[in-house]
């Protein structure tokens, strides 16, 4: 028992602090990081802006100037009601399409639909933890074990913003209008016909 207690009290106090830093830093993220400061808030609000995210998952209108965003619908993603036709052909070198309003996506990958980001528990992040987002940008994956995040999400640059202004663009969602709206899930790229045998 002695020499037990010889060698975990020998352990450098640098490796001992390595393993705390560590097992907190992991536990940090994990947990939500309870009410935000108004400048984590806001740090978030200016990042969510300055990053484009309300040109993708608010749905746009045709304004008096021409197309613009429905911030009554403020990043709610695609609308749920929204049918739309089948995606056009690619023709030429133009292989990607979009519908009006900036939420349905298509091209080599299929059709993707721009998610809810709002807090709504049934159809947006409002069951989302902090560590689910993190993961989701880092990885790439929704929740960051599911299926691809897809174009236009622009993840390759995304997952470099730090842990700091993940946390506050999550924190920012949290605290806008809850929209209750089911983004449908990606459609898989269309299948070319086979050629008949002759």
């Amino acid at each position: 028992m002695k020499r037990s207690t010889l060698v975990k009290s020998s352990l450098p106090a640098s490796i001992a602090a390595a393993f705390t830093w560590f097992a907190l830093s992991g536990s940090a993220l994990a947990a939500d990081p309870g009410k935000p400061s108004a400048d984590k808030v806001a740090r978030g609000k200016y990042l969510v802006t300055t990053s484009g995210c309300n040109d993708c998952h608010t749905p746009w209108t045709m304004g008096a100037n021409g197309p613009e965003p429905d911030y009554s619908r403020m990043l709610s993603g695609h609308p749920e009601k929204m049918e739309l036709p089948p995606a056009p052909k690619p023709v030429g070198p133009w292989i990607v399409s979009a519908a009006a309003t900036n939420t349905a996506w298509s091209g080599p990958w299929g059709v993707s639909f721009t998610a809810n980001l709002t807090p709504d528990p049934e159809t947006g992040l409002g069951k989302w933890t902090l560590r689910n987002f993190v993961d989701t940008i880092r990885t790439g994956r929704h929740m960051g074990r599911g299926r691809p995040i897809l174009p236009p999400m622009p993840i390759p640059m995304y997952k470099n913003f730090t842990d700091e202004d993940l946390e506050a663009i999550y924190s920012y969602l949290r605290t806008i209008p809850p929209v209750k709206n089911a983004v449908p899930e990606p459609l898989p790229p269309a299948i070319a016909p086979t050629a008949s045998k002759q």
